[in-house]
């Protein structure tokens, strides 16, 4: 697999099944496991994510490089 291609950061269904027993205090059914998958992108702003951690890994490293 090419550098550019590997994930940095993945949500898994127990991700998701942890989340639902803090929330609903259950385990999510497989019908609703799809459901969550198939909306969860259109929830994640990942373009200010990546944008926050990009910024507070910048800021660190230049932090440390001037120290």
């Amino acid at each position: 697999m090419k550098n550019n291609e590997r994930i940095v950061y993945s949500i898994n269904v127990e991700d998701l099944q942890n989340v639902a027993e803090e929330e609903l205090g259950r385990k999510l059914t497989p019908t609703e496991i799809g459901l969550v998958e198939n909306q969860l992108g259109d929830f994640i702003s990942w373009h200010e994510a990546v944008v926050s951690a990009i910024e507070a890994s910048v800021e660190s490293t230049a932090d440390d490089i001037v120290r």
